[in-house]
């Protein structure tokens, strides 16, 4: 009766010793978990949800930093650098051998499996701060995408040079509360429909930018000016402010690659026939190479469009005002789309606290107790009122913390300086080379270990920037104003 109960649930925390009779045991995998049913397309939606966000929109305004020749060469830098320690980390996935070893759940199981000692403390550090930086990122940037619509209607009924001023605040408030609901899906593996959707979403606001701007440039109209260094200085910005912006705009690129962070959790959807890091590494190279094309378009042509003038994000900073409908349609699509992300991001730091609290604590049944719950037409829901605390209490916070601080790039450019070298370069080298015994100061270990510290010098400016750009942001901000 139980068997039947749980089949027809949306979440079951399974026991494999209550399921050893009745040949139940053929639903779970070999390590006793739920049997996995992920696919390298699930996998993909999940990459292109994490990767194809809101750091697109910015892509036109860092090449208008960084020219055309760097603009271009730092996109497909990172493009080749991600997905190169993607590959290293799926093989991670398991250990010692990347087929046949024990599974590790998250990624600071992984990095203790291989490197153990205080790396594995170090690398939850980075890895969950990096989670709650882009959760509170994705609450902005949401909010600026809502107040966006808002205003490109107020722009269409009373013309351009209107203020239109709205706060993002009751915004962030409306996604906070729709978060709310959302977190409580209980795990990643319930969140595939959830993560096609914002990949269908991405797919539309990145189209939708990528025509505007072709037919801005196909109408000629107002002479941009672009050059092959970018914004000039003594025209443009003075010196000190290219160095700067230079800086800030390698960050946002490096975000907008950001997926390191989750690639372990989404690897631990899989099914584990054919292999795990089989399968992952075809979904890095699908979702990779998507959005570096989209990237390189969306960056492109929209520095083309604006030239040096280009606005930090070109949807809601209001580069393009008609058709306004189009502007709203996009907008609408980037606040579906930062929904889905959220929770892409937000699993992980939900699910290792709540398991490090299951471990502590196994005997608070207000920690352990689930209760059923019966739901018309989709079966039996699972709740646990810790889980409904600590969630709601998570994303409350999230959103506070993001009234404080409601800037875009710069917060982009700081994320994605943050967790780019320890997450996406350094620790997948370390593990390939653990994993593999690799001879120290063989030509393979010396440049992986000069690759590492040439992404660590990268990602020192890029921070150093965008915490520059933050303070000019503080000093700038006027409470209650749009910050699109």
């Amino acid at each position: 009766m139980a068997a039947e109960l749980h089949r027809g649930s949306i979440y079951v925390d399974q026991d494999p010793e209550a399921f050893s009779n009745g040949g139940v045991r053929k639903n779970l995998d070999d390590d006793g978990r739920p049997k996995r049913t992920g696919t390298w397309v699930t996998a993909s939606a999940h990459i292109i949800t994490a990767v194809i966000g809101s750091g697109v929109l910015s892509l036109a305004w860092a090449m208008a930093q960084l020219g055309w020749i760097a603009g271009f060469a730092v996109l497909m830098a990172f493009s080749f650098i991600t997905y190169f320690t993607s590959t290293l980390l799926a093989d991670s996935y398991r250990a010692p051998d990347p087929v046949t070893g024990r599974r590790n759940y998250t990624y600071m199981d992984t990095v203790r499996a291989h490197l153990g000692g205080r790396r594995v403390q170090l690398c939850g550090l980075a890895q969950y701060s990096n989670l709650v930086g882009i959760t509170i990122g994705y609450t902005i940037t949401a909010s600026i995408s809502m107040v966006a619509v808002k205003r490109s209607n107020c722009f269409h009924r009373h013309g351009h040079n209107v203020k239109c001023h709205t706060s993002n605040n009751p915004f962030m408030i409306i996604f906070a509360c729709i978060q709310i609901l959302l977190s409580q899906i209980p795990n990643f593996h319930k969140l595939s429909w959830l993560s096609i959707l914002a990949a269908i979403m991405s797919f539309s606001y990145s189209s939708i930018g990528l025509g505007l701007s072709i037919a801005k440039v196909a109408g000629g109209g107002n002479q941009v000016r672009t050059a092959l260094t970018g914004v000039t200085v003594g025209v443009d910005v003075s010196p000190t402010e290219k160095v700067w912006r230079t800086f800030q705009a390698i960050g946002d690129i490096a975000f907008a690659y950001a997926y390191s962070t989750v690639l372990v959790e989404i690897q631990d959807t899989l099914k584990s026939s054919p292999p795990e890091n089989k399968m992952m590494k075809r979904a890095s190279g699908i979702g990779v190479s998507t959005t570096t094309i989209f990237y390189v378009l969306c960056g492109c042509v929209g520095y083309a469009a604006f030239g040096n003038d280009a606005p930090g994000n070109f949807l809601t900073g209001f580069g393009f005002y008609e058709p306004f409908w189009l502007i709203d349609l996009a907008n609408v699509c980037i606040a579906i789309h930062l929904i889905g992300a959220y929770q892409v991001f937000g699993q992980p730091l939900f699910q290792f606290v709540e398991s490090k609290c299951s471990e502590k604590w196994p005997e608070n049944k207000f920690i352990t107790r689930e209760h059923a719950i019966e739901v018309p037409f989709i079966g039996v829901y699972y709740m646990n009122f810790f889980r409904l605390v600590w969630r709601t209490a998570y994303v409350i916070m999230t959103a506070v913390v993001a009234m404080i601080f409601p800037f875009f790039n710069d917060f982009l450019g700081l994320i994605g300086a943050a967790s780019f070298w320890p997450l996406t370069v350094y620790f997948p080298i370390e593990m390939h080379i653990a994993q593999t015994k690799m001879r120290k100061y063989s030509f393979t270990w010396t440049w992986l270990k000069v690759l590492s510290w040439a992404c660590l010098i990268v990602s020192l400016v890029a921070a150093a920037g965008s915490v520059e750009g933050l303070v000019q942001s503080l000093k700038a901000y006027k409470p209650f104003q749009s910050q699109g």
